[in-house]
């Protein structure tokens, strides 16, 4: 699947259904805040990810699981992001992992 590249970015919007999405996601949070400034709003249930100067998620804890949104300046870096993102989901939801993740491109 191609992305579209509005505003010189890739956004792909994605979804992990899940049965403890905040807990999974507080988790990432402290597990990726050694390598990135990755932050965790209580109130809102959402962990933000600057994974560099072109590329960021925002992450959202939903009662049936997580709701990503992925920004990237292509699509290569996209598609490897998203296995970044899966693969850290699952090591923290190992009781459920693997997880089914549906991924569609924001026109």
């Amino acid at each position: 699947m191609s992305g579209t590249e509005a505003g010189g970015g890739v956004v792909a919007i994605g979804f992990a259904a899940c049965e403890q999405p905040a807990r999974y996601l507080q988790q990432l949070v402290k597990h990726w805040g050694h390598k990135m400034a990755a932050s965790w709003d209580g109130d809102a249930q959402q962990a933000a990810f600057p994974f560099s100067e072109h590329a960021n998620a925002v992450m959202s804890a939903r009662p049936d699981g997580i709701a990503i949104t992925l920004v990237t300046s292509d699509d290569t870096r996209n598609m490897e992001l998203r296995g970044v993102i899966e693969r850290h989901i699952d090591r923290f939801a190992f009781r459920e992992a693997p997880l089914s993740y549906s991924w569609e491109t924001k026109p």
